[in-house]
């Protein structure tokens, strides 16, 4: 019996708001599937790689063997791992899932195992310069009936701080332009600021609604754990990021000396940048995103894993990854027993345009939908639209001028 082939692979760019990369491939058969290789800020870089490096290696194999491609690509690199080769590997991954579920009629969760719950529990993100706001916009969050949100706010002396737009109901960090913009910042402030204002969060919404927040790699391990400590009366769902996980030995002081839990991972890329702190407990939700990390077949091994130790899945959902990958994410939830809750920010009306899905929020949940796929395309014409125009995350300087963390 003669095998379907991989007849062509096109790497597609569209900014409806934010960059994206989408990876269109389709089979000698007229089946299409799709990817996300959004990284932002190095937009390009991946889509290179995938045109000029992985697309051509793509013509002529069997769409079918997943596990294969996958090997292929990550052991075919000589210089692998990496934000740029996994999430190129992570697109074609997804896109050869969804022909997989395309061809054999089924949403992609059903070839995963099936359903092993009815729906993805989300959170999604409150942010305000001062406290009132801040209980403003959680307010409104919940109004829309999430059980989860991330709390996020301004700290007095500072102009400009992550998560927080002065003045503005929803946060954008990437700017256009033709460099990144540079923020100030003062770890001494933000931890002298930030357990006042979450503890007046938990005061105003009860015990019920799941608090989380996001220190985003700015704090050395002490500070970790001073931060973890005092905020252990306000009763976080997690506290994410506290400080770069690169020298993933650091986290056993900050674990040592708080209950907190903790939350780490969306920039790393592999199972094995996990591994220490899965293994030995130091977190207890990894942040890993199936773009970034190599794709469904990969973050699937980072969840087997994770369940080993009792660690949860919490993947990284920014709007700076596809409706494709916030799709993928949906699917590998629903059917994974240690996946605990999905950031989801929400799109623009643009983007909707641009990446039609079957998935659905209602209720503070998401579902994947049951289209067969990952149930997200691509309207080639309204990407078309919207070109692709530089834009970067800021850095970050400490008041001295230093560089930190951004």
């Amino acid at each position: 019996m003669s095998r379907d082939r991989i007849a062509a692979a096109e790497v597609l760019i569209t900014s409806p708001g934010r960059n994206h990369v989408a990876l269109k491939i389709t089979t000698a058969d007229g089946v299409v599937g799709w990817g996300d290789a959004t990284l932002n800020g190095r937009e390009l870089a991946v889509a290179s790689y995938l045109r000029d490096h992985l697309a051509p290696l793509l013509i002529g194999r069997d769409p079918a063997r997943i596990e294969d491609t996958w090997q292929y690509f990550y052991r075919g690199a000589y210089w692998r791992r990496g934000p740029v080769t996994m999430t190129a590997i992570g697109a074609v991954d997804l896109a050869l899932w969804d022909i997989k579920g395309k061809t054999a009629g089924l949403p992609v969760y059903e070839l995963l195992g099936g359903a092993v719950r009815d729906r993805v529990l989300s959170y999604t993100h409150a942010s305000g310069w001062d406290l009132p706001e801040l209980l403003d916009s959680v307010d409104a969050q919940r109004e829309r009936g999430f059980r989860a949100v991330r709390a996020q706010s301004g700290v007095p002396g500072l102009d400009t701080v992550y998560g927080v737009h002065r003045g503005a109901a929803g946060y954008e960090p990437a700017g256009r332009g033709a460099a990144p913009h540079e923020e100030v910042w003062d770890t001494a402030a933000y931890l002298r600021h930030a357990p006042e204002v979450l503890a007046g969060v938990r005061e105003h919404v009860g015990p019920e609604l799941h608090l989380l927040h996001d220190a985003h790699h700015r704090l050395t391990p002490g500070e970790a754990a001073r931060l973890g400590r005092a905020l252990e009366p306000v009763d976080l769902f997690w506290l994410e990021d506290v400080t770069p996980a690169e020298n993933q030995e650091v986290l056993r002081r900050v674990r040592a000396h708080t209950t907190t839990p903790l939350a780490i991972g969306e920039v790393f890329n592999t199972v094995w940048e996990c591994q220490t702190l899965i293994t030995e407990q130091l977190i207890d939700f990894v942040r890993t995103c199936v773009t970034h990390a190599g794709g469904i077949t990969h973050l699937r091994r980072i969840a087997a894993l994770a369940e080993l130790w009792q660690v949860q899945l919490g993947p990284h959902g920014p709007s700076d990854v596809s409706p494709v990958a916030l799709g993928a994410s949906l699917h590998v939830g629903l059917s994974t027993p240690n996946f605990a809750i999905q950031e989801y920010m929400g799109y623009g009306e643009a983007v909707h345009e641009v990446f039609p899905h079957s998935w659905r929020y209602a209720d503070g949940h998401l579902h994947p939908g049951d289209e067969p796929g990952l149930g997200v395309s691509v309207d080639e014409d309204a990407a078309a639209k919207f070109p692709y125009e530089p834009a970067y995350l800021p850095v970050a300087r400490r008041r001295d001028g230093s560089m930190t963390d951004w």
